[in-house]
């Protein structure tokens, strides 16, 4: 028997593009896998550098989903406040079978309250701010904790979809998809993390993201204080 595979990806405003577009990949290649892109609405939506994109699948006619996942970008930090999409989120996440994220997209489901005494992780560069959510937090690349299953920044979910995909469809199909996309990173520099990058490299960027951060971790303490008043 043919056994379907529905998959929902979120797609907001300011998204980052390959958080979506590299598990976007993989999932749709997928056998027998539904793959919808979730919103409020299907406008239009630009991503973070101003690409077009559009959702096809409104919350409010989402089926039931084997997979829910969650990409990131600075728009996910200005949805922290909206309770319509964070309950949206959680809503999908309790009839899901399994709950993934992909980057900064770690901290809508900690809006939503899914994080709470989990073992989860996001970008390096934000990862101590999902404390405020009640996360454990885990370095790894992909952190799997029952059915939550986070992963690092951007390129992580490229890898974070392909062991959704094994676990969807077993490894053989798995490997098969690695293949067909010639997945096979070998980066031009040994800077792509913070263990191996330069400490030169590490300073400027930090420096750069600084003022971001900052903004950043005002939006999460104020989302997780609405969150704790809502949970007493």
């Amino acid at each position: 028997m043919t056994v379907a595979h529905r998959i929902g990806l979120l797609l907001f405003p300011q998204i980052t593009q390959l958080d979506l577009g590299g598990p976007y990949e993989v999932f749709c290649r997928i056998p027998n896998a539904t793959v919808h892109l979730l919103w409020r609405d299907t406008a239009p939506s630009r991503s973070e550098w101003g690409l077009e994109l559009r959702p096809d699948t409104p919350f409010d006619q989402c089926p039931p989903l084997d997979v829910l996942c969650v990409p990131g970008g600075p728009g996910a930090f200005e949805l922290l406040g909206d309770q319509a999409v964070t309950d949206a989120i959680r809503s999908m996440a309790e009839r899901a079978r399994l709950v993934t994220s992909v980057c900064t997209g770690a901290f809508l489901l900690g809006a939503a309250g899914l994080l709470a005494g989990r073992r989860a992780t996001t970008h390096w560069a934000s990862r101590e701010l999902l404390r405020a959510f009640g996360a454990i937090l885990d370095e790894g690349r992909i952190v799997v904790d029952g059915n939550l299953m986070t992963c690092g920044g951007v390129t992580a979910g490229i890898d974070l979809a392909l062991q959704v995909a094994a676990r969807l469809v077993g490894e053989d199909r798995a490997k098969d998809i690695e293949l067909a996309m010639e997945y096979d990173p070998a980066p031009p520099f040994a800077s792509g993390s913070p263990r191996i990058a330069e400490p030169a490299v590490l300073a400027r960027l930090r420096e750069r993201i600084g003022p971001r951060q900052e903004r950043r971790a005002a939006l999460v303490r104020a989302a997780a204080q609405r969150l704790g008043a809502r949970c007493a």
